[in-house]
């Protein structure tokens, strides 16, 4: 079926140019951004600023929120990892698969980097939307009938889930096998679309393009909050990157990794054998 035989779409209404980039620090009105607060006093913080950490990933969203942990060097490596893993799988193991997937093709590109060194942690992430009606993950929009569709279907739903997975990854101090710990964690947040929605209004917001790029169709951080009648769960989950959740991963694996003076059979080394494969 066309796309262009969906009334609401038949508009002569010309699309608009994708906004500007969001800003959160400037969000709240004219003048100067406000102030951040001073980064987090941790040891485990204090110690990365001066290491070499990596988030593999290229989204803007996930940068911004790990910036919050005040990580000065942090670089940019978006994994080259094929998303191609079967959505039998069901969500919270695909999720969790797709970012152990990132992580791990980034660790072995720059375990031996001989220029920089190897890295002193490596986070990955990977979101998902499902709609909990249908039992279906949802990818990005493929076109704008599709995505109006997509928006439309979450309305009607009203109720549907994201999954975040987090993997986090260091080189063991002591280079033991397998070379490396790893720690994972899967955020889960339900969120409950405006059912008095029109389509006028999910037209109008699909035409801006803001959701264009995004799993599910839309940004929580930007415009798509007008869609949303209640989250349940982490707000900054929706968006990409669960800040508390990330912290505390970064403050297991990098307790895993310190095993240099540690006795064998310590049970803080022992590494789950499914999280490997």
């Amino acid at each position: 079926m066309s796309d262009t035989k969906d009334p609401l779409l038949a508009q002569n209404n010309e699309p608009n140019d994708p906004p500007p980039a969001y800003d959160a620090q400037s969000k709240h009105g004219r003048g100067a951004p406000l102030p951040r607060p001073p980064p987090l006093a941790l040891p485990v913080l204090n110690d990365l600023r001066s290491r070499r950490v990596i988030l593999a990933s290229q989204s803007p969203r996930r940068r911004q929120i790990v910036s919050f942990l005040g990580l000065p060097n942090i670089e940019i490596i978006p994994s080259n990892a094929e998303e191609n893993l079967p959505k039998e799988l069901g969500a919270f193991e695909y999720v969790l698969a797709t970012a152990t997937k990132k992580a791990q093709a980034v660790y072995s590109q720059e375990v031996d980097n001989e220029e920089k060194g190897e890295p002193a942690l490596i986070l990955a992430a990977d979101t998902v939307v499902v709609d909990t009606v249908k039992g279906t993950i949802l990818e990005k929009p493929r076109s704008e009938a599709h995505h109006v569709s997509m928006l439309r279907a979450l309305r009607d739903a009203r109720d549907h889930k994201v999954y975040t997975a987090l993997v986090a990854m260091a080189p063991l101090a002591s280079a033991r096998q397998p070379g490396y710990a790893i720690e994972t964690h899967v955020e889960e947040t339900a969120v409950r679309f405006d059912p008095d929605l029109s389509d006028d209004l999910i037209l109008a917001y699909v035409r801006t393009r803001e959701g264009a790029d995004k799993a599910g169709g839309y940004g929580l951080q930007g415009l798509g909050s007008i869609l949303v009648e209640k989250v349940d769960g982490s707000y900054d989950n929706v968006i990409g990157m669960p800040l508390k959740a990330t912290l505390g991963i970064i403050e297991a694996v990098m307790k895993k990794a310190d095993d240099e003076d540690r006795l064998e059979g310590d049970p803080l080394l022992e590494v789950d054998e499914d999280e490997l494969e």
